[in-house]
């Protein structure tokens, strides 16, 4: 979650759903490691930008709520995690999937009711294409307001992402480039895959600090 009070400089927020929690690789004063949730009331009065955990709630991953894994990756889990699934037997393992889908939803649901329970005025949340059994587990949801492109704020390839917005415009392309590879589908298996996979491209931050900022400032000056 990156947010910022008025006056103040942007604090980033890392919310991990491991007991062992992962630290930034880039260390920063202004990086907090825990449960964005207990952040939320802290006044912040320009904008949030939230990047809530998407494994369970994705389109991709909802064939883990059919079929479970038969590990889980100590990339999210904790490794005492990671040895009680691999006892479980397959009932019980997608029970776990199911909780797992509870969980992630009621932290998209805290990040998107902040406005009415935190009073946070701008929000946006960045999430890929949802699926059914997420939808119907957030309260007071709406569908995303845009979907967006590497290559529309230049990255030459693709990886739509969808942005659920309150009290913000659309985010207005910056820059179009050429270049439509599929790099992100396409990466091979690594311990980093994961990481790689959740990177946030740049060009997207850039114009998100550009034009919603202003458009956060020039609200508070009016």
């Amino acid at each position: 979650m990156k947010a910022g009070p008025a006056g103040a400089e942007t604090l980033s927020v890392e919310k991990t759903r491991s007991a062992t929690h992962k630290q930034s690789r880039y260390p920063s004063n202004k990086h907090i490691t825990g449960d964005a949730r207990t952040i939320l009331h802290w006044g912040w009065d320009l904008l949030m930008v939230a990047h809530p955990p998407c494994t369970r709630l994705c389109l991709s991953g909802v064939r883990w709520l059919h079929e479970p894994p038969t590990k889980l990756s100590t990339a999210h889990y904790s490794i005492r995690e990671v040895a009680a699934y691999a006892r479980m037997n397959r009932e019980q393992r997608l029970a776990f999937m199911w909780d797992e889908l509870d969980k992630a939803a009621d932290l998209f649901s805290a990040f998107w009711n902040a406005d009415m329970e935190h009073g946070i005025p701008r929000i946006c949340i960045e999430n890929p294409v949802m699926h059914g059994h997420a939808k119907q587990r957030i309260r007071n949801y709406e569908e995303f307001a845009q979907s967006v492109q590497p290559w529309q704020f230049g990255h030459g390839e693709c990886k739509r992402t969808c942005f659920w917005l309150k009290g913000l415009p659309k985010l207005e392309p910056t820059n179009i480039v050429a270049g439509r590879a599929q790099r992100i589908h396409q990466l091979g298996p690594s311990a980093d895959r994961w990481r790689e996979r959740s990177k946030f491209f740049p060009g997207f931050a850039s114009a998100m600090a550009e034009q919603w900022g202003t458009h956060a400032l020039q609200q508070l000056a009016a």
